[in-house]
């Protein structure tokens, strides 16, 4: 049974994301990633979807949500109707 509410929970859901530092990736505030911050209007990070963080630092995911939304297991990414 836990299998099956993972997999409905999983779809259509979003991928995880952190803010992280676009170079070192490493893990920060999410206020770092939010438009606007710091004194010069830019922020200091970006999103990183999926993956998973160890040591503060992320890895095995992608700046780029479309290359990690799959739209989790068992799903279609067409859609029905």
């Amino acid at each position: 049974m836990g299998v099956l509410a993972a997999t409905i929970t999983a779809c259509g859901s979003e991928p995880d994301k952190r803010c992280v530092d676009r170079l070192s990736r490493e893990q920060l505030p999410r206020y770092e990633c939010e438009s606007g911050s710091g004194s010069s209007g830019s922020s200091r990070g970006a999103y990183y979807y999926g993956g998973s963080v160890s040591d503060k630092k992320a890895s095995g995911g992608s700046f780029d949500k479309a290359a990690v939304d799959s739209g989790g297991f068992g799903c279609s990414r067409t859609g029905g109707g």
